[in-house]
This record gives C-alpha cells, sequence and structure tokens, in this order.
C-alpha cells in the first residue's frame, strides 16, 4: 500500500541502491523518501517525482546508496593514540604502552576530543553508528552527540582501579548513572562492556548478567583473541574463556563477542545455539598477529557477525569500508575458497549483522520502509575505480572510504560531497595537535 502524495523532507536519487535486506537485491534507478527522519518510501524514480513533493532533491548519478555502516566494535578515544606503538603482540602492546599511557592521561577531556576525532573519521568513511567500550563513557556519549552520530555506549567494568573508577561496583554504578541521564537520547543505546574474562571477576560477570536481563542490554566483552589468552584462562579457571562465561549464562542472544579469534568448532556451534554475536575485526587480528577468526565456519553455522575496527591504536583506521574487504579476503585465504564470504554477506555484515547484534535492527542496518533514515552513497563513477559492472562487488573490492560522498543519519546531513557539515570539523586538527604534544611529554 502506498503513502498518499504530500510533502516529504528529502528525496535521494541514486544510480544503484541496495538495501541488504532482502538479501541480494541491488536496485537500479529507485528513489529513497524520507520524512520526519525515517524512511517513508522506496519507489522507481519516476514515481516518487510524481508522488512527493521534497523539501530537498539530491540526485546520485554514478552512486550506490546503502545503509549506514555498522563498527560493531572499537575504543573510540584511542584515536589520540594512533600509531603510538605499532609492530608490538597485543600483551606487550597493552601491559608496556597503552596502559601506562591510559593511567598517565585518560580523563573525561581525553576521551571528548578522541571521541570526536574518532566521530568525524567513521562519519567521514560512513559509518553512522559505533559500538564502544572505554574509560568515562559519558564524554564519548557528549561527543557522539555532538557530531550528530549514534553510538552504542558501552558501560565499561573491570575489577582494576583506573582513572575512571576504583573498582567494579564503582564502575557500574557510574555506568547506570549515565545510562539514566541519558535514556531519552534518540541517538544512543547501551551496552554493558565488561572488558574480558582476564580483566573481570566471576562475581563481577555474574552483576553484569543480572543487569543485562533486567535492562535488556547487550553484554560487549572481548572474547578470545588470543592464544595466549585460552591457554591462561585453561591455567587459571580450568576451561575456555567462552566456556566460563557460558557456565555463567553470559553466552546468549545478547553477547557481543569482540574477536572471537581463537573458537574451535564446539565454540562455534554453542555461539550458533545460543544466538550469540561475533564482532570480526580483521585488520587489528592481522596486525597485533591474533590470528584469523573462523568467520567462514561461523557464518555457515548461522552465527551473527558484524565488523569492528577495534580501537584506532591497534588498526590505525576506523574504517568499516576497509573492514568489509578484508574479511572477506580472509575468509577465501583461510578456506581456500574463493566463494566464501561475498560481497553481499560482506555488507550485511557491515549493516544488518551490527545492527542486529546491538538490538537495533527494527531500527537501522537496512534500507526498509519505516527504518530510521542512516544512509550512505559511495561514488563509483571516477576513472580509477571504473567501469562498473557489478555495484555491490565493485563497492566492496574496488572503492574505498575515500568515495564516500553523503552520509545521513536519522536524515539529517551529516556529509555532503566529501565534506563534513559540522562546525567543530575546523578545529580537529588542532585537537590532534594538542594530545600529540602532552602524549610525547615524559612522565612526571
Amino acid at each position: 500500500m502506498t503513502e498518499p502524495t504530500g510533502t516529504i523532507d528529502l528525496l535521494i536519487e541514486p544510480r544503484w541502491l541496495i538495501p541488504v535486506h532482502p538479501a541480494g537485491l541491488t536496485l537500479e534507478h529507485h528513489a529513497v523518501a524520507v520524512h520526519g527522519g525515517k524512511i517513508r518510501a522506496i519507489l522507481p524514480v519516476g514515481d516518487a517525482r510524481k508522488r512527493y513533493a521534497p523539501r530537498r532533491t539530491v540526485v546520485l548519478p554514478q552512486h550506490v546508496l546503502i545503509p549506514g555502516l555498522v563498527n560493531l566494535h572499537t575504543h573510540a578515544a584511542m584515536s589520540l593514540l594512533r600509531g603510538i606503538a605499532d609492530d608490538l603482540p597485543l600483551m606487550v602492546w597493552l601491559k608496556e604502552h597503552i596502559w601506562p599511557l591510559e593511567a598517565r592521561h585518560v580523563s573525561p577531556a581525553f576521551v571528548r576530543d578522541g571521541t570526536l576525532l574518532a566521530c568525524a573519521e567513521m562519519l567521514r568513511g560512513g559509518v553512522t553508528c559505533f559500538n564502544d567500550m572505554y574509560f568515562f563513557p559519558r564524554a564519548a556519549a557528549e561527543a557522539a552527540l555532538r557530531l550528530g552520530m549514534r553510538a552504542a555506549v558501552g558501560l565499561i567494568v573491570t575489577d582494576f582501579a583506573t582513572p575512571y573508577a576504583d573498582d567494579a561496583q564503582d564502575y557500574l554504578s557510574k555506568g547506570l548513572a549515565l545510562r539514566d541521564d541519558l535514556l531519552g537520547e534518540r541517538l544512543l543505546s547501551f551496552c554493558l562492556a565488561p572488558h574480558a574474562p582476564y580483566t573481570v571477576s566471576d562475581s563481577t560477570f555474574e552483576r553484569v548478567l543480572t543487569l543485562a536481563e533486567q535492562l535488556e542490554l547487550p553484554v560487549h566483552v572481548h572474547v578470545q583473541e588470543t592464544a595466549a589468552e585460552v591457554a591462561d584462562s585453561l591455567a587459571k579457571h580450568g576451561v575456555r574463556p567462552l566456556e566460563r562465561l557460558h557456565r555463567l549464562g553470559l553466552v546468549g542472544p545478547n553477547l557481543i563477542a569482540a574477536h572471537g579469534v581463537h573458537m574451535n568448532e564446539f565454540e562455534l556451534d554453542l555461539m550458533a545455539a545460543e544466538g550469540a554475536s561475533i564482532a570480526h575485526c580483521p585488520t587489528s587480528n592481522m596486525k597485533l598477529a591474533s590470528g584469523i577468526a573462523p568467520i567462514a565456519a561461523a557464518l555457515k553455522r548461522g552465527v551473527n557477525v558484524g565488523l569492528g575496527s577495534d580501537g584506532a591504536a591497534s588498526n590505525n583506521r576506523l574504517d568499516v569500508m576497509q573492514e568489509m574487504r578484508q574479511a572477506a579476503l580472509l575468509a577465501k585465504v583461510a578456506t581456500g575458497d574463493a566463494a566464501a564470504l561475498d560481497a553481499h554477506q560482506a555488507l550485511f555484515m557491515a549493516t544488518l549483522a551490527g545492527a542486529r547484534a546491538l538490538g537495533l535492527e527494527t531500527r537501522i542496518g537496512s534500507v526498509e520502509v519505516g527504518k530510521e533514515a542512516d544512509l550512505c552513497a559511495v561514488a563509483l563513477g571516477g576513472w580509477e575505480i571504473g567501469p562498473c559492472f557489478h555495484p555491490v562487488s565493485h563497492l566492496l573490492y574496488a572503492a574505498g572510504r575515500e568515495h564516500v560522498s553523503h552520509v545521513w543519519v536519522g536524515g539529517e546531513p551529516r556529509l555532503e560531497e566529501g565534506k563534513l557539515l559540522h562546525s567543530v570539523n575546523a578545529g580537529l586538527m588542532d585537537i590532534a595537535n594538542v594530545w600529540q604534544n602532552r602524549l610525547r611529554l615524559p612522565p612526571d
């Protein structure tokens, strides 16, 4: 049943439209009608022009329109630590470089400034929603709102004191107070974010589970990122990390297992049976030599797999278009099957799968009537990537974030012709320079 003729806020007319759902569909010369921040209709361009009187029309003659990308695992504020300790294994990188720097420098100002930089970078690359895990989450939420970006704010929990909180109860109290204060913000959702099995005790995980069930929140946690993590868990607890979480009742539809590099067949079966999700971070996993996650096997079992960049300190880009390509290529080389993880699957992982993991699949992640107009346009007409025969494969294997031309969040423009629209854009280099100088100073 069609909507009646009338005025709408926006009509977008791309050359191609990939809605993600239904799967495998590419539409040509179809328009997306947007009103009140939501998708009102999807219909042929000629019909749209007859039916609607848009306040604004955006014609994209050589572009593909897709849902806004979802970054399912990142530490946004760590953009300030980009490149500060490269070419090191994970635990050396953390213990000898990152954690000492964080102990000296992390503050609300650090998180606010780092997240501003991260949000600008992500919007420039077509990301409209990110799932964050870091200290001082109130500052991260403020930065996301300032740039008009959708964020799943992680209420971080560990058993160790940091500049942000003294103990697990302090982390949870501060996180829950933040959620109560910002619950009405339409661009924000929340996750409980216990850092990892090696930094969180059983009793804290039990408290997290209780809160997750009471508040219906996802649980976002690093799981089996390295082989050493698995070995340490076996030595300390007698079981692998995922089995420990399972015995504590945490493996279920609200679990987002970040990385999941070292999962065996039994664990993948468990993830599938319990409806849990994996946040696959291929570039970070490669850079830290953590390994290649068994994503093709996970997908065959029906595990929901989204894509994450991890933090810019371990990637060093917050570039979900790059993660799509890396995920597809890694799956092929890991399995010896060139058909593994095709272009449509990779785009699904970067959009609707991430939204599903966050409990947002009814609102974002695909271009469907009634959903929020979180949209991304990518220009495919440039000579440097032409000619274009199949837009979805071109999007994955030829285009990059530099080809993202337009981004809308809730129907509001955030990027036009490759340029950020927010006034904060002018001060981003100053923010980066200030923190570069501070972080270079020797400790007192």
